[in-house]
Parts: structure tokens; C-alpha cells; sequence
């Protein structure tokens, strides 16, 4: 029990915890719809395009959360643009906008004077969370989980059968933007606690975990935020004991649990499967001798 609470008596472990359990409840629940879809490469695009984004809003004095939401549509904007009146292919679109708008804010953050660690951008500043900035991260999180919720059937018809979804009477081209327009605002969200770098680790990896865990899409709702929610606790009580960086340590729990869970899931892993084949095997041999 003293290992359970020490930290816990100290107000910003609480805010960090508190802060990166909601943030990866709700990047959790969305990457189920990514990793569907297949739309991993476009949240790492919005996550390390928010950058300059943040970088303005810093020198103009705005809130770090409209700057990064202003260019996380702008990101999505400008690849669908270029997608659509060139002959270049979407992953190509994708990797020469985010690239270039994340070279604009590693440009920005190297010429901009500042009295703050802009780096915290980067690579996050989870222990150093704010009243302020908790209450940001709440709002945020849950507007995109309300939302997420509401729609949760038309996103996943979206996600399976788009040409369904047409014929019935839903626009996928809605549906998609408000798709992109959520992983926009999860990014923002997400990005208080484990920086840009790391931001697409908590929108795909729990999805991903999900994904190797069940064949239905009602069970990955559940089970990808339970295991970010566990693996975020870990993560933060394993920095504060083992002095790590916190929202790496949050991120490598979630890579680590996937790793298990691909080497022993029972009807996906790599090892699970076949301890399973041998002992059904093992099961059959006596049954032919009778």
C-alpha cells in the first residue's frame, strides 16, 4: 500500500495521473476506428503536424490547444487537397505534408525566445500539467469521447462498408471528415501528456492490442481503452520509481503489453497458436486410438 500511495501525495503525480488516463481512454477508443480503416499514417500525420501550430499560438499568446487544433485541420486540408488534384497517392501526400509542417515547427521552436522549454512540445512535460491544463485536457477529451459515443455506429459502418453506409443514406465524406476532425482534437488532447513524438503510440498501439485480442468490434471499445487506462497507471508509477521519462514510460507499457499480446495471444499470437494446435494435437491422438 505505501508503494501505491506515496506517489500519490504529491499533486502533480495526481494531475498526471488523472490527466494521462483520460487522454488515453479517448486515444484508445479512436484508434479502434483507425486501425479499421487503416489510417495509422494520418494520425501520425496530425500528431507531428500540430506542431507549429503550438509554436504560434505560444508567441501570439493563445491557448496551445487552438494553435495545435487550427493546424491539425490544416494538415488534413492540405492532404486531402493534394491527394485529390494531383496523381500523388494519399501515404505520399500524407508524409510531404506532415514532414513539411513539422520541419516548420522545429524551425519555429529554434528561432522563437522563450522563457518555457518549448522541447516539452516534443517530447511532453507530463509532470509539470497544470489546473489550467488538466481542466483543458478534460473538456477536450470529453467532447471527442461524447461524440465518439454518439456516432459509434455510423463511424463503424463507415469503418466496414463506406459503399453501405452510402446506399442507406450516410455520407462517407461526412463522416470521414468528422473522422479526421476527431483525430485532430484526440491529437491535442493526447498531446499534453506524451508530446508530438509519441502521440501516435497512444492512437494506434491500444487499438492495435484490441485488435489481436477479439474478432468483435464491440469488445475493442472495451478492451483498447482498459489497457491503455492500466498501462498508463504502470507507465507513471514505473517513472516515478525507476526516474524515467514519464510519457515514454507510459507508451512503452502499451508496446509492451502489444508485444504479449502478439507473441501469446491464444487465437492471434504468434506462440498462442501454436501451444494451441499442439495441444489440440495432443487431444487427438487419444481420441483416434479409441
Amino acid at each position: 500500500m505505501e508503494l501505491l500511495l506515496e506517489p500519490l501525495g504529491y499533486d502533480f503525480m495526481v494531475r498526471a495521473l488523472l490527466t494521462t488516463v483520460l487522454a488515453a481512454v479517448v486515444s484508445a477508443v479512436l484508434s479502434c476506428w483507425l486501425v479499421l480503416i487503416g489510417w495509422s499514417l494520418m494520425g501520425d500525420a496530425v500528431s507531428h503536424a500540430v506542431l507549429p501550430g503550438v509554436v504560434l499560438a505560444y508567441i501570439v499568446g493563445a491557448p496551445f490547444a487552438l494553435g495545435a487544433l487550427v493546424f491539425a485541420l490544416v494538415a488534413v486540408t492540405l492532404i486531402g487537397v493534394v491527394r485529390n488534384t494531383s496523381r500523388v497517392k494519399e501515404d505520399a501526400a500524407i508524409g510531404i505534408v506532415f514532414s513539411s509542417l513539422f520541419a516548420l515547427g522545429l524551425v519555429l521552436i529554434s528561432v522563437t525566445p522563450s522563457q518555457t522549454d518549448l522541447n516539452h512540445i516534443i517530447f511532453g512535460n507530463l509532470l509539470g500539467v497544470s489546473v489550467p491544463d488538466l481542466i483543458q485536457v478534460l473538456v477536450l477529451g470529453a467532447v471527442a469521447l461524447v461524440i465518439l459515443i454518439l456516432k459509434r455506429r455510423d463511424l463503424t459502418l463507415y469503418a466496414f462498408d463506406p459503399t453501405h453506409a452510402h446506399a442507406i443514406g450516410l455520407s462517407p465524406r461526412r463522416l470521414g471528415a468528422l473522422l479526421l476532425g476527431l483525430l485532430a482534437l484526440t491529437s491535442v488532447v493526447a498531446l499534453q501528456t506524451v508530446g508530438v513524438v509519441l502521440v501516435v503510440a497512444m492512437l494506434i498501439i491500444p487499438g492495435a492490442t484490441a485488435y489481436l485480442l477479439t474478432h468483435r468490434f464491440s469488445g475493442m471499445l472495451l478492451i483498447a481503452p482498459s489497457i491503455s487506462a492500466v498501462c498508463s497507471v504502470a507507465g507513471i508509477y514505473l517513472s516515478y520509481y525507476l526516474d524515467t521519462a514519464s510519457g515514454a514510460m507510459v507508451v512503452l507499457a502499451q508496446g509492451t503489453v502489444f508485444a504479449l499480446v502478439y507473441l501469446f495471444s491464444p487465437r492471434q499470437g504468434l506462440i498462442g497458436t501454436r501451444i494451441a494446435k499442439a495441444k489440440r494435437r495432443r487431444q487427438a491422438v487419444p481420441a483416434r486410438a479409441a
